[in-house]
């Protein structure tokens, strides 16, 4: 009765009835509509291949965005520098911890030349990608296994969360040079502070024609040097050279053996041994080197046809302990203030502008380079926290001031203070330091006439860095050149 009921009364009410099935119509279409929108935005957001949705895309500077949404020729190749650094520390380290949940590292469409196992190779080119199988999961982009196991396996792991084994033997590794140079030197620098007046340079160094093949044994070695600055201002310095028969030196890790000098690091703890002959008697030192937590600054390179600089610094601050000796004076170190760098490269006619330090909360890293050209690397000032890497600026001179006597030197000066500006975007911070004590070293070669100056004094630093005054003060380490 009510069906028949309804069908009499849109019959007899036709238009009435015609707008009600219409208006009926249309919200059903546009209720579709907006489902396949909403579904199709999910998708999207969920596609680590394309640029926007719900993520964060990180992309080389330069890159054109449109580009990369239609496959543009600038969308093609590209690599990210320091994406370990940014998936580990700046992106996914605990200063963004309370932003960024899950950090998504992958590879798309890289080229890759293959050699198939033949008595003759014969590269054949492809196309090849890669993902961090929790990370995909947890970002939502983890491929559907149709069989099998899709899983972190012990280098993925390694990338993104590595032990403190595996991040000071990638950061510490040792290099190879592409073709043997007799300027090509690597090595790893230590300082550490024992008292208000005295200090120590120690550098394990290995240099000379080295080869990715084996080459005659007088071409390259090694050498353990040490400076020491003592209480009553005198400097005095030890070394000891070694064959390349005695020389051991890992491209995985950061262990170098020098004869019966030595360096090991485990989980993350130093251990420096070495013996060399100086003045005042020989010299015998075993200390440990403990890096502080998130202290440290990533590899970079500067590359330029022959030209070839490295650097990295896995230990900004870090706390030494253990005894040094001086023929039968020996001395305990005990918890103090230490800094460690590796550098490699080709240093021929290469000078340099750099400094370190560590204030109340923060420590500090400048530099940049001058290549045979007398061309200038981009000058930088980083800024680091117990959280990492808090601010990279940029900075274009350093201002040198005053004229003190230095030592090692005669008639050599050394400046009194000097200062430097550091800008990024809004971000401008100044450091200024205060020069203590200077030694000169001569370092002329032929017409490279030049004199190295390793200086430690008093630094502050003001600013603001997003947003947030700016203020600290402590002691460090700079070097510089000045030309004869």
């Amino acid at each position: 009765m009510i069906t028949t009921l309804a069908f009499r009364h849109l019959w007899v009410r036709k238009v009435r009835s015609a707008f009600l099935l219409l208006g009926f119509a249309l919200g059903v279409a546009v209720m579709v509509v907006l489902l396949s929108v909403g579904e199709a935005m999910l998708d999207q957001s969920r596609d680590v291949s394309l640029v926007g949705g719900g993520e964060v895309t990180v992309l080389p500077q330069g890159i054109d965005v449109e580009a990369m949404r239609t496959g543009g020729l600038s969308g093609m190749f590209f690599t990210i520098e320091r994406a370990r650094f940014l998936t580990r520390q700046v992106l996914g380290g605990p200063r963004a911890g309370g932003t960024i949940r899950t950090v998504a590292p992958a590879i798309e469409g890289k080229l890759v030349y293959l050699c198939p196992v033949r008595p003759r190779c014969e590269p054949v080119a492809v196309r090849a990608g890669a993902e961090i199988p929790s990370r995909a999961d947890a970002v939502g982009a983890g491929l559907q296994v149709v069989a099998g196991r899709w899983t972190d396996s012990p280098r993925d792991r390694a990338y993104v969360a590595p032990t403190a084994q595996q991040l000071y033997d990638e950061l510490d590794a040792f290099h190879l040079p592409v073709r043997p140079d007799s300027t090509w030197g690597e090595w790893q620098y230590y300082n550490l502070v024992t008292g208000p007046d005295e200090w120590w340079y120690i550098t394990y160094l290995v240099g000379g024609a080295l080869s990715r093949t084996p080459e005659p044994a007088d071409r390259w070695g090694g050498r353990l040097l040490v400076t020491h600055r003592r209480p009553d201002g005198r400097y005095e310095r030890f070394t000891a050279d070694y064959p390349a028969t005695q020389v051991r030196l890992d491209t995985t890790g950061a262990d170098l053996t020098l004869g019966e000098s030595t360096v090991r690091q485990r989980d993350g703890v130093y251990h420096l041994r070495g013996t060399a002959a100086g003045p005042g008697g020989p010299l015998r030192l075993d200390l440990t080197m403990a890096p502080r937590a998130n202290r440290y600054f990533p590899p970079v390179e500067l590359r330029d046809d022959a030209f070839l600089s490295g650097y990295v610094v896995p230990a900004l601050a870090a706390d030494a302990s253990g005894r040094i000796c001086i023929g039968s004076r020996c001395s305990e170190v005990r918890h103090s203030p230490a800094y460690h760098d590796h550098n490699w490269g080709v240093w021929r006619a290469v000078t340099w502008e750099w400094g370190e330090g560590t204030g109340r909360d923060l420590s500090l890293l400048y530099g940049g380079v001058y290549a045979p050209d007398r061309s200038t690397s981009p000058f930088f000032l980083t800024l680091v926290d117990s959280l990492g890497v808090r601010r990279v600026l940029r900075f274009r001179r350093i201002d040198y001031t005053g004229a003190q006597p230095a030592e090692g030197a005669r008639g050599v000066s050394a400046p009194e203070r000097f200062s430097l500006v550091g800008t990024w975007e809004r971000d401008t911070v100044t450091l200024r330091v205060r020069v203590a004590h200077a030694l000169a070293t001569d370092m002329s070669a032929g017409s490279f006439r030049r004199t190295f100056l390793q200086m430690r004094g008093d630094f502050t630093l003001r600013g603001r860095v997003g947003g947030n005054a700016l203020q600290d003060e402590g002691q460090g380490f700079f070097e510089t050149y000045l030309t004869r």
